[in-house]
């Protein structure tokens, strides 16, 4: 990390919480942004030093968007916004549709997490990310969807 270091957030999305970090110089117009401690994006020489970068976030690729605007002389104010909401807003939103559970058994994290069209069970096998989302077919006669998701990818189930 540099000295240009202008802003960090923490985001919790069904896959779990993220870390973007933003870089800002303000005497080059430099900008980049690290989501988990990856650079997802870099632009060099912005000529504008105040404006917006739009960018995606975890496996559902969740919209945020880093907004960038003089306050007063060279003082500058970096808001994060989810789904075009502020971050503040998007996560009182959150968690009104979702329970989250987070539970370390023997070193691995696992998640579980009701959302307001099902549950999500997150949890890893080896270095796969997986998931499984029960979803209601709306009638009542099918009864619940299962499916199975691993490094995003749906499995399909077996027909035994």
């Amino acid at each position: 990390m540099s000295n240009d270091l202008a802003g960090v957030w923490e985001v919790a999305l069904s896959d779990g919480v993220h870390r973007i970090e933003f870089e800002h110089g303000t005497t080059t117009g430099k900008r980049v942004i690290f989501v988990d401690g990856k650079e997802l994006l870099r632009r060099d020489w912005m000529f504008k030093l105040v404006g917006k970068e739009t960018f995606n976030v975890g496996k559902s690729e969740t919209k945020a968007t880093i907004n960038i605007d003089a306050v007063s002389g060279f003082a500058y104010e970096y808001t994060l916004e989810i789904n075009g909401k502020s971050l503040k807003k998007y996560m009182e939103n959150r968690s009104k549709v979702t329970s989250t559970w987070v539970l370390n058994l023997d070193g691995i994290d696992c998640r579980g997490e009701f959302v307001d069209d099902g549950t999500e069970t997150h949890f890893t096998l080896g270095d796969h990310n997986c998931c499984v989302k029960a979803v209601s077919s709306g009638k009542k006669r099918d009864g619940i969807i299962h499916a199975l998701l691993v490094d995003g990818t749906e499995i399909a189930e077996c027909t035994e």
